[in-house]
């Protein structure tokens, strides 16, 4: 059975770990010119926090947004940042070396990278224009629009088919939150990427309560989805067979957890109760072997230290399976909503579960 056009996962989503030095440093093996890299500290001594950072190239390489606050988009940020996105991978400026959350010496990093189109477009399918940098063939468009507080307005994301998963942010705004539409909780509905919040219901204000089409998403007037004179990004995914997976599941409560079917052995894996509690990212270059045992939550400035027990999982040739039954990961009776991308493809029909 063919489950996708895409031979090699790693073309167009890719885990590159890298140790800082203190100074401004490149780093390559990423496998393609990334258009979204997700950086984040892994290990740390002492009372610092680190933020996780955000960066993408239709808003520029230079700025800074940060999943876990509401803070409004940085330039040129003194903790440090992405400095340019590259054939290969991308650079880095060091920022100061007590808080530097890019390229600290002595500090383990991870980044996750996504290709986008290597350039972007003007689009006119919705009410206002955007500018996005689609990748049909993956399923992820990077997209930038000026809100107009109009509720109804629609905005086009270049993807062709109608994405499962919106994250969009006001970049100016300091209190708006990170919106995350999921299609198993619906337009009505909305979670919050830098907080443990429950399932809100607020989705008329944010999505206005209608579900996305194969060419735009609709907003309502709330200010981190559609403030008027507001520039906002969003990164939207549409599910790709045997590539990528987005839905929900619901825990048993056991170690000998929950297994979702994504019909690919996952490289990431990032999910959400929809009641209280964390996000967490799992991914196979942090743990090679199974368990997948260090996690990094998108709403913390934690370390692995901080979070690296309790939330196990295995990634499998064919899915995932939750192996600790904590309230992240698998709390009896409770619905999880969950992202993952490919490693490799399943081959064939066979259901096998073995690493």
């Amino acid at each position: 059975m063919a489950y996708t056009t895409i031979k090699k996962p790693s073309d167009y989503f890719n885990t590159k770990l890298y140790a800082g030095t203190d100074s401004a440093q490149s780093e390559t093996g990423v496998g393609f010119q990334p258009d979204f890299t997700w950086i984040k500290v892994r290990n740390y001594g002492g009372s610092a926090s680190f933020e996780h950072v955000l960066t993408d190239a239709v808003r520029g390489a230079n700025k800074t947004l940060t999943s876990d606050s509401t803070e409004a988009e940085t330039i040129n940020n003194a903790t440090g940042y992405l400095s340019s996105f590259d054939s290969d991978g991308f650079s880095l400026a060091a920022g100061a070396t007590s808080i530097d959350a890019v390229a600290g010496g002595g500090r383990n990093y991870v980044a996750w990278n996504w290709l986008g189109a290597n350039g972007t477009a003007s689009n006119t399918d919705g009410s206002i224009t955007s500018t996005v940098s689609a990748n049909t063939t993956s399923g992820f468009s990077i997209v930038s629009y000026t809100g107009n507080g109009v509720s109804g307005a629609t905005i086009g994301h270049g993807l062709g088919v109608t994405p499962k998963i919106i994250i969009v942010k006001n970049r100016t705004g300091t209190t708006n939150p990170w919106w995350v539409y999921a299609s198993t909780i619906g337009a009505g509905g909305q979670l919050r990427l830098n907080e443990t919040n429950a399932q809100g219901s607020d989705g008329g204000v944010i999505w206005n309560s209608t579900e996305p089409t194969s060419s735009v998403f609709s907003v309502g007037d709330n200010g981190g989805s559609n403030g008027s004179g507001n520039p906002i990004i969003a990164y939207c995914f549409a599910e790709v067979k045997g590539f990528s997976k987005f839905g929900s599941y619901v825990g048993n409560g056991s170690t000998n957890g929950t297994f979702v079917y994504c019909g690919f052995k996952p490289a990431w894996v990032m999910v959400k109760r929809t009641g209280i509690a964390s996000w967490f990212i799992k991914d196979n270059k942090r743990d090679p072997f199974n368990p997948a045992e260090q996690t990094l939550a998108p709403d913390s400035t934690s370390s692995e230290a901080g979070w690296g027990t309790g939330d196990d999982i295995d990634l499998l040739s064919n899915g995932f399976k939750m192996k600790d039954n904590t309230t992240s990961t698998n709390l009896a009776g409770n619905t999880y909503i969950y992202m993952a991308f490919a490693e490799e493809p399943l081959v064939g029909d066979n259901p096998a579960t073995a690493r």
